[in-house]
């Protein structure tokens, strides 16, 4: 028959459409463009030519047709980037092969997904010709400018941290991985989405699609997930829990129970795990292929132009008939069935072209799972003879045997010589002399596995064969078993159950497959993950993990796949080597501190053992600095249970030791260093410690080592600050807190020396900056004497004098101001030196829980500064002209009752002595003894 090309008015249909723009109106249409519905029109002309496995444009039949062109086959070819799985275009033509014999073995299916992950790259390489129907979403909040791969991994790691907060009782372990699996599903629908509106930035495009592909590998691996291990689960509840003693199968083939194949399958679902469990694996693969394929065209005229198969050959044939034309002697005469087998010869050119795609895109459904869909196209296609040889399968049951009222008789179902149709099946399929496909579909049928291998091309088809067979061996002998029967069951090949191999063996097999695409694929990361989950090896699947961990060349995305797959097998009492998943949860952990995910940290270092949740979330705080964002994780911390107190003081501990506090100078340095970006982390993270009360003894604790540290290099000016983080009320904030907690206003030795030594920091502090001030006033405040005026003029004496008058005022007014700094500082130097309760920095109670550091520290601070302030006292007080104290200043030195004389070396004692000596010749010349006493 004629092909007619449709025309385009037919695709048009009355709507509302825009008014055309004045002048740019053709006159062919200016009669039609206002009843015309643009979007409508395109979307009818999309599904008319956009079919769900591309082929390329087709030869005219009929009288447009030139008798001497060779058919043109465009081959679908396998795309080295993967774009094309998220993006569609109608029409879109491939390389064409000219001058070629059109060959099965060159067609590729609708399901390939490759991968190349030697290095942890899922680059599946789907046919051009495949897109992902998913729901719409609303792109609203997405711009094009936004990078949509980082946004959609970010939105991942916050809807897995709420699902797993939601869903974190073991009965709610299940709809946890559903959760995981519908987040993943959500942003691969935006993903596919927005690359529609990336044609045009390649390098987005292809970053958008490649995360496109991670999200579609981990949504099918958590649907397997989902699938087996709620059947483990169930099972190990108790539903598998029945025996079955050894007379059990004698009963079942005399009574009317066996007499149903039907019941027979059931049974043995039911009592065998692995056979249930491999069923869960085909149907899990053709689940994740029907998704891929999405809706099959609803228009058949890709394949025919009327529902008449072999159309162009009964064209031929009726101009034969006619004596209108002379027929191929290649070409079949008749057009039943079998008459291409019968009477070996071909179909038409253009026939053999659409039964190839037909048969190819009819396997496509039947490997999705979709028969009834298949059959639907069989029959769309002109082929109902066909569709009828799918259908007989259907295992035998009579549902009046189990009737409770013989009233309705009810029809038989299945087919009660399905031994014959299977044996015809595997006939079929193991023909030479026909179409790869049809070989495949009637393979799948009957069990034929080497008659189904070649028509699959990815790890996925694989597997899914070799289950399929596995499922239909299994059952076939389970029936020819127990189903009892007055006739001779047409036997099947020797074949049929030799390659009935174990799950792991399987695997092997497809890892060592001639097919190089399906072994690269084998190494897929998430088909790695598949396998193990498949073969119940949580054990290999964890230390599988662990290692690709250990290579350090895990990407972000699979780190976070493989924490929650720790996660879920923890929930369900399977996380074997703990060690080992507390390293991949680790390791999580640090990816989203790397990423400044701060609202994540907390809740998965809450899945850490505790000593671990210290040390990772004080790691997690130390380079936080904002004060309001300091608070936040210290609430989040609260709220996920963790030990805010160790791990603040764990922080501070830390930022404390980057520079050795044990290695303190033996000599004096410059006063008062610069201070550096180290020290203002150090000071900083003392406010890590107030936040809450209940820190406060802590605070102080760590606020004193702090300043040990910054005292020992006189570095005074820091150790202030660090002295005004602490709050003016935390002494009676800790007594407080330790009346609350015991009852007693008596501190324990512990916060009493902390308390103290506190103190002691805060009159040192006090001392130097008296010391500092009183230098200052003394050689930098002193007036400066004027001029004089000898010699000089009238005017110059009376402007001397007057300048002498101003000079007396201010030198008494720095005089005075001298005698009282002097004294504050002495009194301030004094009280270090004379600091009660044995001295400064001199714990006064007996720690149990003795600190010998910190012990070891004081100690050489006492050494440090001591001598140094005596004799900064000596030069106040001899300067000051105050020799009576600065000549007793030894007395005090020597007293046994503050054993200041300890704290000296042989050179700074005698350096010391030389200063006062002096201050006792000041006596002397003053007309005193040299201790200050009246001469007689």
């Amino acid at each position: 028959m004629d092909r007619k090309a449709p025309s385009l008015q037919s695709f048009l249909e009355q709507g509302d459409s825009p008014a055309p723009r004045p002048g740019e109106t053709g006159k062919t249409f200016k009669r039609r463009s206002s009843n015309i519905n643009l979007q409508r029109s395109i979307k009818l002309l999309d599904e008319a030519v956009t079919p769900y496995v591309n082929r390329a444009a087709r030869t005219p039949k009929g009288n447009l047709r030139d008798s001497g062109l060779t058919p043109i086959h465009h081959e679908t070819q396998i795309q080295s980037d993967t774009q094309n799985l998220f993006l569609f275009t109608p029409g879109k033509k491939a390389k064409s092969v000219r001058s070629q014999t059109l060959d099965d073995t060159q067609n590729t299916t609708a399901l390939r997904n490759t991968t190349n992950v030697v290095s942890f790259r899922q680059e599946p390489n789907y046919e051009g010709t495949m897109t992902i129907e998913l729901t719409d979403v609303t792109l609203s909040n997405i711009t094009i400018d936004e990078d949509p791969a980082r946004k959609a991994t970010q939105d991942l790691y916050l809807e897995f941290k709420d699902s797993l907060k939601q869903q974190s009782a073991l009965h709610q372990v299940l709809d946890l991985v559903a959760s995981y699996e519908s987040a993943c599903a959500k942003q691969l629908s935006k993903i596919q989405q927005i690359s529609k509106c990336l044609v045009r930035n390649q390098p987005k495009l292809q970053k958008t699609c490649s995360t496109g592909e991670q999200l579609l590998f981990e949504k099918n691996t958590w649907k397997l997930v989902h699938s087996l291990f709620k059947d483990r689960l169930e099972s190990d509840a108790g539903r598998d829990s029945f025996e079955m003693d050894d007379s059990d199968g004698d009963i079942l083939k005399t009574s009317v129970w066996g007499l149903s194949e039907q019941n027979i399958s059931s049974r043995l679902f039911e009592k065998d795990a692995n056979v249930r469990q491999s069923q869960l694996v085909v149907d899990w693969l053709e689940t994740c292929a029907a998704e891929v394929l999405g809706d099959q065209p609803k228009n058949a005229k890709f394949f025919v132009d009327q529902p008449v198969a072999w159309e162009n050959t009964l064209h031929n044939l009726q101009k034969s008939k006619q004596k209108l034309q002379t027929i191929n002697s290649r070409q079949v005469t008749e057009l039943d069935p079998d008459a291409t087998l019968r009477q070996n010869k071909v179909l038409d050119d253009l026939d053999q072209e659409d039964e190839r795609y037909f048969l190819q895109n009819l396997f496509v459904l039947i490997r999705a799972g979709q028969l009834e869909k298949a059959q639907e196209l069989c029959h769309a296609c002109g082929q109902p003879w066909r569709a009828a040889t799918l259908e007989g399968w259907r295992l035998l049951h009579d549902p009046n045997y189990y009737a409770k009222t013989s009233s309705d008789i009810s029809p038989l179902e299945g087919n009660s010589h399905r031994d014959v149709w299977k044996a015809v099946c595997w006939r079929l399929a193991s023909e030479d002399n026909i179409y790869l496909y049809e070989r495949a579909i009637y393979a799948a049928l009957s069990g034929n596995l080497t008659a189904l291998l070649p028509a699959c091309s990815s790890w996925m088809d694989y597997v899914w064969a070799y289950f399929k067979v596995k499922v239909d061996v299994d059952v076939e002998k389970e029936i020819r078993l127990l189903h009892p029967t007055d006739r001779m069951l047409d036997s099947l090949p020797q074949e049929y159950t030799a390659k009935l191999l174990e799950a792991q063996e399987v695997f092997k097999e497809i890892a060592a497959s001639s097919d190089e695409n399906v072994r690269i694929q084998s190494e897929n990361v998430f088909h790695t993950i598949q396998k193990y989950i498949i073969l119940g090896d949580v054990p290999g699947l964890i230390e599988t993990m662990y290692q690709w961990h250990q290579n350090r060349s895990c990407p972000p995305y699979l780190i976070r796949v493989l924490a929650h797959l720790v996660l879920f097998l923890r929930t369900i009492g399977q996380d074997y080597q703990k060690e080992l998943c507390e390293a991949i949860l680790k390791a999580y952990v640090e990816d989203l501190i790397s990423k400044k995910h701060t609202s994540l940290v907390a809740h998965y270092v809450s899945k850490l053992n505790p000593e671990d949740q210290v040390q990772m979330y004080a790691t997690f705080l130390e380079d936080i600095g904002a004060q309001e964002e300091q608070q936040k994780c210290l609430k989040l911390a609260e709220e996920e249970g963790l030990d805010v107190a160790r791990i603040t003081k764990t922080v501070v501990e830390r930022i404390r030791m980057r520079e050795n506090p044990n290695m303190f100078p033996k000599t004096s340095l410059a006063v008062d260093l610069s201070i550096t970006e180290e020290d203002k982390a150090k000071i900083d993270a003392i406010q890590w410690l107030v936040f809450d009360e209940a820190h406060r003894p802590e605070a102080l604790r760590q606020a004193n080592a702090i300043m040990r540290t910054f005292i020992a290099v006189k570095k005074h000016a820091a150790a202030r600050l660090a002295f005004e983080k602490i709050p003016s009320d935390s002494i009676d904030v800790i007594y407080q807190l330790w009346h609350t907690k015991t009852g007693s206003s008596d501190l324990s030795s512990k916060d009493s020396n902390t308390i103290r030594e506190y103190m002691c920091m805060k009159a040192y502090l006090d001392a130097v900056e008296s010391f500092n001030d009183w230098f200052s006033l003394y050689h930098q405040g002193r007036p400066s004497k004027p001029a004089g005026a000898e010699g000089g003029s009238f005017t110059d004496q009376v402007a001397y004098e007057h300048k002498m008058k101003q000079f007396n005022q201010e030198y008494d007014r720095w005089m005075y101001n001298l005698q009282i700094q002097t004294r504050t500082t002495r009194d301030r130097i004094f009280n270090v030196l004379l600091f009660l309760d044995g001295g400064w920095l001199v714990d006064a109670d007996e720690d149990p829980e003795k600190d010998a550091s910190r012990q070891d520290q004081m100690s050489r601070l006492r050494k440090l500064h001591i001598p140094a302030l005596c004799l900064n006292l000596h030069t106040v007080l001899h300067l000051s002209e105050m020799y009576v104290e600065a000549v007793q200043l030894a007395d005090v030195i020597a007293s046994e009752q503050y054993h200041l004389y300890r704290e000296f070396d042989k050179e700074s004692l005698q350096h010391l002595l030389v200063q006062i000596s002096k201050s006792s010749l000041a006596l002397l010349d003053g007309n005193k003894d040299p201790l200050g006493y009246d001469m007689v």
